[in-house]
């Protein structure tokens, strides 16, 4: 993929959606059954997120998330060609973080497992009916 590529699917992310990585999610998945967490505010799920954005053929890309609290957002994509950037915004509607960006849309969906480790999934689609997904889990301290 072209660095003009790379810059155009993180800004279709970043129109489209957000949301651990590869091995936080294993982690969780290792600690019992993960359950979905209704979320009430954009606030309790402000601050930073990492993880992996797949996207129907095309390598994984590690991501970060920064939303906040004002509900707008920003994902960097980092590869080894670069960097690339999105914005755009996210609302909490029926529990769940609806993202809107440039390209296309996503919904997000939080989850916990027994001890409390939270993971955000999303899921988006964007302008040219193309999907992407993404997992996405505070960055370990």
């Amino acid at each position: 993929m072209t660095s003009s590529g790379a810059r155009s699917r993180c800004a279709t992310l970043a129109a489209a959606v957000l949301v651990g990585s590869g091995i936080s999610l294993v982690g969780c998945a290792s600690l019992g059954p993960i359950t979905p967490v209704t979320v009430s505010t954009i606030g309790s799920v402000a601050g930073t997120w990492q993880g992996v954005l797949y996207g129907s053929g095309s390598e994984p890309e590690y991501i970060d998330l920064t939303i906040r609290e004002d509900g707008s957002y920003e994902v960097v994509s980092r590869r080894r060609i670069g960097e690339s950037r999105g914005r755009g915004t996210v609302v909490v509607s029926d529990g769940r973080l609806v993202f809107q960006g440039e390209k296309g849309r996503g919904v997000g969906t939080l989850l916990s497992d027994r001890s409390g480790n939270r993971v955000i999934e999303v899921e988006a689609t964007l302008s040219d009916n193309s999907t992407l997904s993404a997992r996405l889990s505070r960055p370990s301290r």
